[in-house]
C-alpha cells in the first residue's frame, strides 16, 4: 500500500487539507468549498474528510499529519515585534496574546490539530510533523514541478520569520540559499497599498493587480525613495515609518497619508486617480523587486528553470515580467501558491523524508494532476440532486453536450460549467467556471454586473486550446494554471482609439478581437488547456473553435462576490439560479434558464453579499 502522509494548513487563512501517496497528490482542498465561508481560517475536518473519503482509507491508513507551520517560531516573532516596538504598540499586543495563550490558543496548535483530528472519528491519530511556512512553499513548488533540478523562489507576507526564500532543488533534495526576514516584506507592502485603495487584506490583493493597467506609475520613484530601499540582487528593506503592522492591526498610518496626499480610500467609495496610479505605481516596484531576485536566482542555482510559491507567486502579472525577461527558460508555479498550498507542500516535505521520489519528471508533466484534486460528482449522484428537487434537465453525451454549449456560447448565452473534479487553488481551471464568448464586446461588463456582481474594472481570463495560443497571446510557453499574464498578439490586435480616456472610461474601447478578455494594458491571464490536463473542457473548446473559429473562451470562477467557488451541484444550482446564467452544464446534464421554476427569496440575497 502506498505511504499516505495527510497535510493542514488552518488558522490564519485560507485552510485546507490534502493527500499524498508517496509524495504524489492525490486530493486537495480548501475549507471554504464545503463550509461555504470564503477564506475559512478554521480546522478543515470537512476537506480531510473529502481527502480520506477520495481514497477510501481512514487514519488508521496514514503514516503521518504534517501541519504547515511552526507555531512557537511564529510566536516567538510576534512577542520580539512587539517588544521591538514598545511601548507603542500596547494595546494591539494585549488584545493578540489571548488568541496565542488560550486553551484552544495558537501556541497549542498542535494539540488543537490532533484534537480535530480525533473528533473525526475516522481512527487513530497519526504522528503529527511541524515544518516550516517557507519550506512548505518551497517543497509545493518544486515537488511536484516538472522539473528535474530548478531554481526555487517563495515571496510572501510572511510566514514564522521568513518573507522571501531562495532555494535550491535537485532530484529529492531541496537546499535552502538564502532568506529575507520580516518585517522587511513585499507581499506586506503590497497588502500596504491594497489596504490604503480601500480593499481587505489577504483578499483584495488581486483587485489592486487588476486596478494597476488603469493608472500611471506616477508614485513608483516615492516609493522607491521613501517606502523600499531595493539592492541589486532584490533584497530589500522597508522604512518602518511609514507602516503600522509592526505596532497596530491596521497596516498603514499618518505616514502613509502624508506621503500619498491624504486618507486611505474607505471601502465601497468611489475609485479615484489616485487608486489607479497607487496600484500601477505598488504593482511596478514589485515586478521589479521579483524581476531582479529572479536574476539572482538564476545566478546563485545556474538553473534554467524556476520554480515559484507564496502569495506573491499569484502575481501573475509579475509572473508574465519573468517569462518575458527569458531570465529562465522556463517558469513553473504552483497552482495552490498561497497558504493553502502549504498543506500539500508540508505533506510532500514529510514524504520526500520517508523517501519519496519524483518519477513523474521522466514524463516532462507536472505531479498536480491539472489541479484537479477536489471532489467530484458522478453522473448517478447529479441526476439523483435534480430528479429529487423537480429540476428540469436534459442528459447528453459527452461530445453532444460540448457542441449544445458551444451553440449557447456562440449566441451570447453565459454558462455554468461544472465537470469533474474541483480545482485546487484559487482559480477556476474549466471544471468549476463560469463561460462565454470572447469575442462579444459586452460580455465584461454582463459578466461583472450580473453575474459577479462585482466592480466593473475586474478582467476576466481567457482559456485557449494549447496549439492556438501562440496565435492569439505572446506566450513563450504553456501556462495551465492561468498564472501568466502576457500582451495579446499583434495579429488580434484592433488600432484603439481611446479619445484621451483615462480611468474605468478605459473599459470602452475595444482593443482586440476578443475583446472580453483583453485588458485595458492590451494584456490577458491566459490558461492553456490541453486535451491530457482537463479533457471536457478541452472538448468544449475544440467545439467552439469548429463553430466559430475562435479557439478560446472567457473563463471565470463559478461563484458571486463574496461566496467561494461552487463544490456541489446544488452550490451550482443555487449560483444559477441567483444570477443571470443562461444554460447550466452539470456532468452530462444541461439546465437552461427559461425552462427552470421561478426562483423566489424572502429577501433580495444580494444585499447579503459581504465585501470582500
Amino acid at each position: 500500500m502506498s505511504d499516505l502522509i495527510i497535510g493542514v494548513s488552518a488558522f490564519y487563512h485560507d485552510s485546507a487539507a490534502a493527500l499524498v501517496a508517496d509524495g504524489v497528490p492525490v486530493a486537495a482542498a480548501q475549507e471554504e468549498r464545503f463550509s461555504r465561508r470564503r477564506h475559512d481560517p478554521s480546522f478543515p475536518s470537512r476537506a480531510i474528510a473529502y481527502c480520506l473519503d477520495e481514497q477510501g482509507v481512514s487514519l488508521d491508513d496514514v503514516s503521518a499529519v504534517a501541519y504547515y507551520e511552526d507555531p512557537r517560531l511564529k510566536f516567538r516573532r510576534v512577542l520580539a515585534t512587539f517588544a521591538g516596538a514598545a511601548p507603542t504598540g500596547f494595546a494591539s499586543f494585549r488584545d493578540t496574546l489571548p488568541a496565542w495563550l488560550g486553551r484552544e490558543g495558537k501556541l497549542r496548535t498542535a494539540d488543537t490539530v490532533r484534537a480535530g483530528l480525533a473528533a473525526l472519528g475516522r481512527g487513530r491519530v497519526p504522528e503529527l510533523s511541524v515544518r516550516r511556512h517557507h519550506e512548505s512553499h518551497a517543497v509545493s513548488a518544486f515537488f511536484p514541478s516538472p522539473y528535474e533540478s530548478a531554481a526555487v523562489l517563495c515571496i510572501d507576507g510572511v510566514g514564522e520569520w521568513a518573507t522571501t526564500t531562495l532555494w535550491h532543488g535537485r532530484g529529492t533534495e531541496l537546499r535552502p540559499l538564502a532568506e529575507l526576514r520580516f518585517p522587511h516584506s513585499l507581499g506586506l507592502l503590497y497588502s500596504a497599498f491594497t489596504y490604503f485603495c480601500g480593499f481587505k487584506v489577504d483578499s483584495g490583493e488581486y483587485k489592486l493587480m487588476g486596478l494597476a493597467p488603469y493608472g500611471r506609475p506616477r508614485y513608483a520613484s516615492l516609493i522607491r525613495e521613501r517606502l523600499i530601499d531595493i539592492k541589486p540582487d532584490g533584497s530589500f528593506r522597508l522604512d518602518m515609518r511609514y507602516f503600522e503592522y509592526l505596532r497596530g492591526q491596521v497596516m498603514t498610518g499618518r505616514g502613509f497619508e502624508r506621503l500619498f496626499g491624504g486618507p486611505r480610500r474607505m471601502p465601497e467609495s468611489p475609485l479615484t486617480e489616485r487608486e489607479f496610479d497607487l496600484a500601477a505605481s505598488v504593482q511596478a516596484v514589485t515586478e521589479e523587486v521579483v524581476l531582479r531576485l529572479a536574476r539572482t536566482a538564476r545566478e546563485r542555482t545556474g538553473e534554467s528553470r524556476l520554480c515559484m510559491a507564496g502569495g506573491v507567486a499569484l502575481n501573475c502579472v509579475a509572473n508574465g515580467k519573468v517569462v518575458d525577461a527569458g531570465i529562465f527558460d522556463e517558469v513553473w508555479i504552483q497552482p495552490a501558491a498561497g497558504d493553502a498550498g502549504g498543506a500539500l507542500g508540508a505533506a510532500q516535505a514529510v514524504s520526500l523524508e520517508r523517501g519519496a521520489r519524483r518519477d513523474h519528471t521522466r514524463t516532462g508533466r507536472d505531479a498536480m494532476s491539472g489541479a484537479l484534486l477536489g471532489p467530484a460528482y458522478g453522473d448517478e449522484e447529479i441526476a439523483e440532486y435534480l430528479e429529487s428537487n423537480g429540476i428540469p434537465h436534459r442528459r447528453l453525451d459527452s461530445t453532444t453536450l460540448a457542441e449544445t454549449v458551444a451553440d449557447g456560447l456562440a449566441e451570447g448565452k453565459i454558462v455554468g460549467w461544472f465537470q469533474g473534479r474541483m480545482e485546487f487553488g484559487p482559480r477556476a481551471l474549466g471544471a468549476r467556471s463560469v463561460i462565454g464568448d470572447p469575442r462579444n464586446p459586452d460580455m465584461q461588463s454582463t459578466m461583472n454586473l450580473k453575474i459577479k456582481f462585482r466592480e466593473s474594472f475586474r478582467p476576466f481570463a481567457p482559456a485557449v486550446l494549447a496549439p492556438d495560443a501562440k496565435d492569439y497571446f505572446d506566450l513563450p510557453q504553456e501556462s495551465p494554471y492561468m498564472l501568466v499574464v502576457s500582451q495579446v498578439a499583434a495579429a488580434q490586435r484592433l488600432e484603439a482609439d481611446d479619445g484621451g480616456a483615462s480611468g474605468l472610461d478605459l473599459l470602452k474601447v475595444r482593443r482586440s478581437t476578443i475583446p472580453a478578455v483583453t485588458h485595458v494594458d492590451s494584456s490577458a491571464r491566459v490558461q492553456t488547456v490541453t486535451e491530457h490536463g482537463n479533457a471536457a473542457y478541452h472538448r468544449l473548446l475544440t467545439a467552439f473553435k469548429a463553430r466559430t473559429g475562435c479557439p478560446v473562451l472567457v473563463n471565470t470562477s463559478f461563484n458571486v462576490r463574496g461566496e467561494p467557488i461552487v463544490n456541489s451541484p446544488h452550490d451550482a444550482y443555487t449560483c444559477f439560479m441567483r444570477t443571470d446564467i443562461d444554460m447550466l452544464a452539470l456532468g452530462n446534464f444541461l439546465l437552461e434558464k427559461h425552462e427552470q421554476p421561478s426562483w423566489t427569496e424572502a429577501s433580495d440575497w444580494r444585499d447579503e453579499i459581504p465585501l470582500d
